[in-house]
């Protein structure tokens, strides 16, 4: 078992654990729920690695307080979750549905009454299949269609929310659904993940005007994917191939929340391909946040003829066959500091999959506690160079459905048994739980900043 990090982080940094919605959830169909786009896509053959769908995941929705226990019972200071859309306003628009609002009340109240803080996240995904049919997010009207919907649920929840996330990747939603189309809706048009791209943009810049308009008292955000990416060799291929990635991946949404402009050099290699943009669009695109979401698994490496192979570093991968690489996510949150000014960062998702395996009654997953405790210890490190981290969360809670991995890759703190749906901490969860009780005691008996010991 690894030794904790060496950092005493500061009283006021949040600790907590993530999930979203269609991956937990379940409950399909149930209370008046209308379908999502990964609804669609599920029933699509050969888009879900083993066949499987949300339809019943982690049954979230029937065994909420048995959820909520066990994440009180970790510790943490907050538990980041999405609202599924469709639950609450099957159509997108127009009327909604009580039964579904009142679940997430459940919810948000369950976790108050635990002492945990509510992080919300609007769109992790899942988006009405209604309005996909009227053209989802590349046609402007679902921006608008966005706006209402957050003010919808900051009229029922905002009172009580610690932190709104307008969109969670939206990088995922754009390249992966919208261009690669290996993630729903499963479209395939460079054109379009474009013009995807801005409407997510700018729909969190005017729902984070209209919150602001309304009084939220919650903190307002949006939550991007990021990593270093590294070239595969010296040469001036890769060094180019590897500006341009950054530029689609880090300065593509980087630069219009933070400097109110897309990179040169991207529209450039868009060429025809480039999003539409109205008068004033990036002016509510650049819309002052309180914060800012980093979600980290590893680096990128770019090579221009695209032979490099995650496993030729020698570093160890996870599940997803990912490399483990801790020093990326110090150098990431560095170089946003140097490179933008920022609002404080949180890391809202963080975690890797490993092949776990439920023995007497036990998950001796190793690999995933020294995965996690090195990097909480990269944030420390960042945080100790003078980056302005406020918080940091696990991925995930429980193990859950994959997206286009199914239900073969497990993120989870928590084993979910899929036939039975009992819930086992892992050795990981147990870890996480002793070493916030561990920075508690530290705190209490040393009350300063941010030291490395």
């Amino acid at each position: 078992m690894p030794i904790d990090p060496p950092h005493l982080f500061p009283e006021h940094f949040v600790w907590g654990v993530a999930t979203s919605a269609f991956q937990i959830e379940g409950a399909a169909r149930a209370d008046g729920k209308g379908p999502s786009i990964w609804d669609r896509f599920c029933e699509q053959p050969g888009a879900i690695a083993d066949g499987s769908s949300g339809d019943v995941a982690c049954d979230h929705y029937h065994r909420l307080d048995e959820d909520l226990d066990l994440i009180a019972a970790l510790g943490v200071d907050a538990y980041r979750f999405s609202v599924s859309w469709p639950r609450v306003q099957p159509e997108g628009h127009g009327a909604w549905n009580e039964r579904g609002l009142e679940f997430y009340e459940r919810l948000v109240d369950g976790l108050l009454a635990r002492g945990v803080k509510p992080y919300l996240t609007l769109n992790h995904w899942d988006l009405p299949q209604a309005l996909q049919e009227r053209g989802g997010w590349a046609s402007r009207d679902t921006v608008q269609r966005f706006v209402d919907y957050a003010l919808g649920m900051n009229a029922r929840l905002g009172d009580r929310l610690a932190a709104i996330t307008t969109h969670n990747e939206p990088w995922v939603i754009a390249t992966l659904g919208h261009e690669a189309g290996n993630f729903a809706p499963g479209l395939k048009s460079r054109a379009t993940a474009a013009q995807v791209s801005h409407h997510l943009l700018l729909s969190h810049g005017l729902a984070v005007q209209a919150l602001r308009a309304e009084g939220s008292r919650a903190r307002l955000g949006i939550v991007l994917n990021l990593a270093p990416v590294h070239t595969a060799t010296d040469r001036d291929a890769d060094r180019a191939h590897a500006r341009l990635e950054d530029g689609r991946l880090v300065r593509w949404y980087m630069d219009p929340l933070f400097r109110g402009a897309y990179p040169d050099e991207v529209l450039e290699f868009l060429g025809a391909d480039a999003p539409r943009v109205e008068p004033g669009d990036l002016a509510a695109i650049a819309a002052p946040m309180d914060f800012l979401g980093i979600n980290y698994y590893s680096r990128n490496v770019a090579s221009a003829d695209g032979s490099w192979r995650a496993g030729r570093s020698g570093l160890a991968l996870t599940d997803m066959g990912w490399e483990v690489y801790p020093a990326g996510l110090t150098e990431l949150l560095l170089r946003l500091n140097r490179d933008w000014r920022l609002p404080p960062l949180y890391v809202m998702e963080n975690g890797a999959a490993f092949r776990d395996e439920l023995t007497g009654g036990r998950v001796h997953d190793h690999q995933r506690v020294a995965y996690l405790a090195a990097h909480i210890a990269a944030v420390g490190d960042a945080m100790a160079q003078g980056v302005p981290m406020a918080g940091y969360m696990v991925w995930s809670l429980l193990d859950n459905f994959e997206w286009a991995s199914g239900y073969a890759k497990r993120f989870g703190l928590v084993h979910v048994d899929y036939a039975t749906q009992r819930r086992t901490l892992k050795d990981s969860a147990l870890w996480y739980r002793d070493f916030l009780r561990r920075q508690r005691e530290r705190q209490a008996s040393r009350a300063r900043p941010l030291e490395v010991a």
